[in-house]
């Protein structure tokens, strides 16, 4: 069922949109970063950068990769939010396990960090929280009953 999923060209093309919203994202997160640390220090700096990147991710994948049909606007924010707080947890993971356990530097343990939560949070949030009516994912019951 999960391959049919992923054969399918509706969530292939959804994906390739998602990773692009992840890599505006980053780049909104980079240079608000940049511009604001001498404004507000690092710490300051990141805080802002990390909201600006998360308002970026959730609106372009609302209303562009992940279009939603869905009316429940807050419960679906809330859905995102919870989302972003799993994915963080299992970057910050994969990073720690990496950077302590193989003892791999610091940029490619932050590097290989980010496919476990990419993978993750894009099922979550293309199947549940930004659910398109119609899609790839919405498997008839016909389709269930197949071998």
């Amino acid at each position: 069922m999960i391959k049919r999923l992923l054969l399918h060209r509706q969530t292939q093309v959804r994906f390739i949109k998602f990773f692009t919203v992840g890599g505006t994202s980053y780049l909104v997160s980079i240079l608000s970063f940049n511009f604001f640390k001498h404004i507000w220090g690092p710490n300051g700096a990141f805080n802002i950068a990390y909201f600006m990147s998360t308002a970026t991710h959730y609106s372009l994948n609302r209303f562009w990769a992940l279009r939603s049909t869905r009316n429940d606007t807050i419960k679906q924010f809330l859905e995102y939010s919870g989302t972003v707080v799993l994915s963080y947890s299992i970057s910050f993971t994969c990073y720690k396990i990496f950077r302590t356990t193989f003892g791999l530097n610091l940029g490619l343990s932050q590097a290989l960090s980010i496919p476990p939560s990419t993978l993750v949070t894009f099922f979550i949030l293309n199947f549940w929280v930004f659910k398109h009516h119609g899609h790839a994912g919405d498997i008839s019951h016909e389709e269930k009953r197949r071998p």
